[in-house]
């Protein structure tokens, strides 16, 4: 039986970002998507930078199409990201604004790609890395120029925009009980203070074989965000390997992806387990960490790794 239908029964969603070049033009690579993911986000066609590329342009065909191809095989969609520092266009970054001119672009912006796909994506990562690894507030252009309730008001056009999806905040290291996550916590319980529609966090688990978390401290941290009454779903999940790759480090991959399955499913608050890819040709792991590779569950030639099977035993003890 496939991945995504094991993970449905188990009761964790699995989905994986989806590139829109390969999904175009390879068949494999739909295939694979189609019978083994249940979930997709965008990795980068929703971005400011590719989605809007100057004002009063935008470039929804690469979003579009990952979209209707949700559809078309009953698929979930996340949407990503609204806020963020990076890969956004030069027209918005290195324009000359005054806050009330920033905060009608933003809001406009926020209104035209959620409206766009009211009804059609379920989750938002709303913000997504506004807080340093050491706790403090990332200084982004955003903060910068609107000052910290720059969080605040994306929550909220986003809410306005749908109001019946799902809105994360969404970051990396901060799987773990430790500073960043105890900073991201402070965030969110400030924001649903005042009021502000953050229903979840995002754990993006961009993690390192050989220098993995502990994954009780994981859980630990997922209970926590979960006593909150928060949802927590793992967003953009690849375990890098340094090469060579061997045959043990892809068994050591394959636990530790086994772990946090596991860890997902024991805190009944994970309501999503999304990898950041499909196939390693796909990969945006060996272009951004030099030496290392091998970070999903099906290899370049779409084959199920050790990683993919010890997820599938996982997600059938559960049945």
């Amino acid at each position: 039986m496939a991945l995504r239908h094991l993970a449905a029964q188990a009761g964790l969603p699995l989905g994986a970002a989806v590139a829109a070049e390969p999904l175009r033009r390879d068949p494999a690579y739909r295939a694979l998507l189609a019978r083994e993911f249940g979930m997709v986000t965008c990795e980068n066609a929703m971005k400011w930078g590719p989605i809007h590329p100057a004002l009063r342009t935008w470039a929804f065909r690469d979003a579009d199409a990952i979209v209707r191809f949700a559809t078309r095989h009953a698929m979930a969609v996340r949407g990503h990201t609204l806020v963020w520092h990076s890969q956004q266009p030069r027209w918005l970054e290195h324009g000359s604004w005054s806050r009330p001119a920033l905060t009608r672009v933003l809001r406009a912006h926020i209104a035209t790609l959620v409206g766009r796909y009211r009804g059609r994506i379920g989750a938002w990562d709303v913000v997504n890395e506004a807080v340093n690894d050491d706790g403090t507030p990332r200084p982004t252009f955003w903060r910068r120029v609107l000052g910290p309730k720059y969080l605040d008001l994306a929550f909220h056009a986003a809410h306005r925009a749908d109001p019946k999806a799902r809105l994360f905040y969404n970051d990396y290291n901060a799987e773990a009980l430790g500073e960043k996550s105890d900073a991201i916590l402070r965030l969110v319980d400030g924001m649903r203070h005042r009021g502000v529609p953050v229903h979840g966090i995002g754990l993006q688990a961009h993690l390192l074989l050989g220098d993995l978390p502990d994954f009780k401290s994981v859980a630990a941290n997922i209970t926590r965000i979960a006593a909150r009454g928060l949802t927590v779903q793992i967003t953009e999940l690849d375990i890098r390997i340094r090469r060579p790759v061997t045959a043990a480090k892809l068994r050591a991959q394959a636990d530790a992806y086994l772990a946090l399955a596991e860890t997902c499913l024991a805190s009944g608050a994970c309501t999503a387990f999304v990898t950041w890819g499909a196939t390693d040709k796909s990969s945006w792991v060996p272009g951004f960490f030099k030496g290392y590779d091998d970070a999903l569950l099906f290899d370049r030639a779409c084959r199920p790794k050790p990683a993919a099977r010890s997820l599938a035993e996982v997600f059938n003890r559960q049945v």
